[in-house]
């Protein structure tokens, strides 16, 4: 196990705080080790019976199915005025769970943690409810940079590649047998589309789900066209399917946390475009073993490691649109822009190396561009950045 240094530091500040603090993230990326780790800390100064933990999985909280029965546990073993520190983890699976919540914050002396497995836990009508008084915090599996405090430096080449290829989710590293790996990541998948997506949104199509998932799941780091894959079940499966329905299933899969819609920005015009997106994977392992077929994409899965690294260092990540092609990632933050185009390979080919350089003629603006590669020599040029993609992942890393 690892501490994970980089979210504790985001959440100290608010230890105890009235602020709701809620933790987000795929399943099993290690929200309830971060809140043991929590928890530890927090043990440091204060007693076991003002520190309680319920994750809402383990079958010793089964019959807590509701707000009701939330709120008659939790106020059965508050005995005191004293201020109580309250983890609650998978809250989703508890009916209206929020009343309690809001009931415990508005009532009591509680410092209160949440944790769940889908992107609805802050969104509409629940925001609302809960609106001005929490801190949300987006939790991902491990990036390179953890999983090398994992596993050590020795093979940085060798570590990389598996990584591009089996991701980076904390408990898949208890495994050295690739059957092994496959066999958890795919109980993981199991439980996130069968519990997050299939049940919560009661598909009943579930043949055309899998059928989508498996697209996207393959196909990462691509603009998508509803309209090509409706054309596809057609010409294939002489089967009509709705870009509404496609559109449906992108966003159960988006809000089950499964992939991540990325907007494309006109970058003269200044302004989002509709109708086309990109789609990244929370997990590369997660790809992996729906691709039995397919040809390998690495100059994708690099581009989606680049797109998930940018997210997990604090920046808001949109596509970059211009006149005669496409900027891969802007990334955005506190005020400040940088660019990054992302490749496999440049080597000596010309053309590759005017289409990742060349693409930068039509930016005037002065902020840093980058390109990223797995180019172990430095072709930086005309101001614009050369990284090597292990050597970037490393770098600025606490």
């Amino acid at each position: 196990m690892i501490i994970r240094e980089k979210y504790l530091k985001d959440i100290r500040p608010f230890y105890d705080e009235d602020l709701i603090k809620v933790i987000t993230g795929i399943r099993r990326c290690g929200k309830s080790t971060l809140l043991g780790q929590i928890v530890d800390e927090i043990h440091e100064k204060v007693n076991d019976e003002h520190i309680i933990y319920i994750n809402f999985e383990d079958v010793n909280y089964s019959d807590i199915k509701n707000f009701k029965d939330l709120n008659n546990y939790i106020s059965g073993l508050m005995k005191d005025n004293k201020k109580y520190y309250l983890f609650f983890d998978e809250i989703q699976n508890i009916e209206e769970w929020e009343r309690t919540i809001n009931s415990l914050k508005a009532t009591k002396n509680v410092s209160i943690f949440i944790t769940g497995s889908n992107s609805d836990l802050l969104s509409g009508d629940l925001a609302t409810l809960l609106s001005g008084r929490y801190v949300s915090f987006k939790m991902q599996p491990f990036n390179f940079n953890e999983v090398c405090i994992l596993k050590g430096k020795e093979k940085l080449e060798d570590l990389f590649f598996d990584y591009l290829k089996w991701g980076g989710m904390p408990q898949r590293f208890r495994f050295d047998d690739e059957k092994q790996i496959r066999t958890y990541l795919s109980d993981v998948y199991d439980s996130i589309v069968m519990k997050d997506i299939i049940k919560r949104f009661k598909i009943s199509d579930i043949d055309l789900f899998n059928r989508i998932v498996e697209y996207i799941m393959t196909t990462p780091s691509q603009v998508f066209s509803a309209d090509n894959l409706a054309l596809y079940f057609k010409n294939n499966d002489n089967r009509t399917v709705s870009k509404e329905t496609i559109y449906n299933y992108l966003e159960y899969m988006s809000k089950g946390l499964l992939i991540s819609k990325v907007d494309r920005y006109d970058v003269r015009g200044k302004r989002i475009l509709n109708g086309k997106y990109k789609y990244y994977l929370t997990d590369l392992g997660l790809g992996r073993i729906m691709n039995t077929s397919k040809k390998e994409q690495l100059g994708a899965y690099i581009e989606n490691i680049v797109y998930n690294e940018l997210v997990y260092r604090g920046y808001d990540v949109k596509i970059g649109t211009l006149d005669n092609g496409e900027i891969d990632f802007i990334a955005l933050k506190d005020g400040k822009k940088e660019y990054y185009q992302v490749c496999y390979q440049i080597g000596d080919d010309d053309k590759v190396t005017e289409r990742e350089f060349g693409i930068y003629k039509e930016i005037a603006d002065n902020y840093p561009k980058y390109v990223i590669s797995t180019d172990k020599f430095d072709l930086s040029q005309d101001g614009i950045i050369h990284k090597n993609i292990i050597e970037w992942l490393l770098e600025n890393q606490e």
